[in-house]
């Protein structure tokens, strides 16, 4: 699998018991909470976006490529990788992938924008996601 951009970030994580759904599989909107728990603790560990900070993160876009079905017992693994660079956003991409084996999941999009809390507006994206991206 080929996830443009720049590898910023690895996480894992359990599936849970409750992220199955009905036809014994995790539901797709697991995926974007794997995806969303790996954007915030990426940004959590630069500093960046906190909810106590005048300015941060929102998802103006995001989508998913479900490739193989996820099953409980599991442990993922997420990559997040920094993209395209604009100046108040930055597309982000995710693979999703079994910790154990490798097998891929899922890959997912976000565009984010950064956001002025205050003025309830965009803001400069901060140079250190800048200097991260790809392009």
């Amino acid at each position: 699998m080929s996830v443009p951009g720049n590898h910023v970030h690895t996480i894992t994580m359990p599936l849970r018991w409750g992220d199955m759904d009905a036809y014994g599989h995790a539901n797709n909107t697991a995926y974007f909470r794997f995806f969303e728990e790996a954007r915030i603790v990426w940004l959590a560990s630069l500093q960046l976006g906190g909810p106590d900070e005048p300015t941060g993160p929102v998802i103006i876009k995001t989508s998913a490529t479900f490739l193989k079905e996820l099953n409980h017992p599991a442990t993922v693994e997420v990559k997040t990788y920094a993209d395209k660079a604009g100046n108040t956003s930055l597309d982000t991409y995710h693979l999703l992938t079994d910790a154990d084996t490798g097998a891929v999941y899922a890959e997912g999009f976000a565009k984010i924008v950064w956001f002025d809390r205050a003025t309830r507006s965009s803001a400069r994206l901060p140079d250190t996601l800048r200097a991260l991206a790809a392009g």
